[in-house]
């Protein structure tokens, strides 16, 4: 969802290399960096810190190839995820961020705009949410309580 509301055309960057094997200068094996999630994860980290920190202080260049799962699926078996799913949480803080801003600065179109944009970005991922099982159906989305669910 990165470029949904922008005029820029496809991903730059780079790719992961097209061999899957383990290479041989990895110490650590699948069930180390099982326990290594679950420890990160009780220390309140999300998926995607535990994959940055995991690359940059440990050395594991990807977790799907040496475990076969992924980071957040590691999580879930071990009961350590959240309620709400993390993408959605960071949409949410956002649009806090700049609900913030609009009430100082009541002129700036821009800002609206970009409320508008990321209110129906968690409007959209919420029904993707919902549709596949990680919300319950029954779970409301009220932006008047946007803080309590980026607490």
């Amino acid at each position: 969802m990165a470029r949904m509301h922008s005029r820029k055309k496809g991903k730059s960057g780079s790719h992961k290399p097209l061999l899957r094997q383990k290479s041989n200068w990895i110490r650590y094996g699948d069930k180390e960096i099982e326990m290594l999630i679950a420890k990160l994860a009780k220390d309140d980290k999300t998926a995607s810190e535990i994959g940055v920190i995991l690359r940059d202080v440990y050395g594991v260049p990807d977790i799907k190839m040496l475990t076969g799962k992924t980071i957040t699926k590691i999580m879930a078996e071990k009961k350590l995820t959240k309620d709400l799913p993390e993408d959605l949480i960071a949409l949410m803080r956002k649009l806090v961020a700049v609900k913030s801003h609009l009430a100082n600065n009541t002129q700036d179109m821009t800002a609206k705009r970009g409320h508008q944009l990321t209110e129906s970005k968690i409007k959209r991922l919420i029904k993707y949410y919902k549709e596949s099982g990680r919300i319950p159906v029954s779970w409301k989305y009220d932006p008047n309580k946007l803080k309590m669910y980026t607490e």
